[in-house]
């Protein structure tokens, strides 16, 4: 029950949903940072194209990657706006995740109570 496809691909999902959250809060954090590329987590097409073809979820991990964004003078590339409109979707994406993963386990637990 633990390793079914889709409790797996939720898990992946919730780990790749934090990873994003961490590179945002790095990439605010270093805004003033002269030369600094900000970083961009990717994982959805990864592990669509797993779930799609038949892979086990549990091999996708997220990409870091740097940001090809034009820079400023200073050589930096974060953008203020860009990376809080992303913190605010990745965050509903992450409570949606982690209730879809609670669901799971409560429909388990329900099922061993009844047992």
């Amino acid at each position: 029950m633990f390793d079914d496809r889709s409790s797996s691909a939720l898990r992946v999902a919730v780990s790749g949903l934090a990873a994003r959250q961490t590179a945002i809060a790095n990439n605010i954090a270093n805004i003033e940072t002269p030369g600094y590329r900000a970083r961009k987590v990717k994982f959805e097409e990864a592990l669509s194209s797993a779930v799609a073809h038949g892979r086990s979820p549990s091999e996708v991990t997220p990409s870091v990657l740097s940001s090809m964004e034009p820079t400023r003078l200073n050589g930096n590339n974060v953008n203020l706006d860009s990376e809080t409109l992303q913190h605010i979707d990745t965050t509903m994406r992450y409570q949606l995740t982690i209730r879809a993963l609670d669901g799971k386990y409560n429909s388990l637990r329900e099922a061993i109570k009844g047992a």
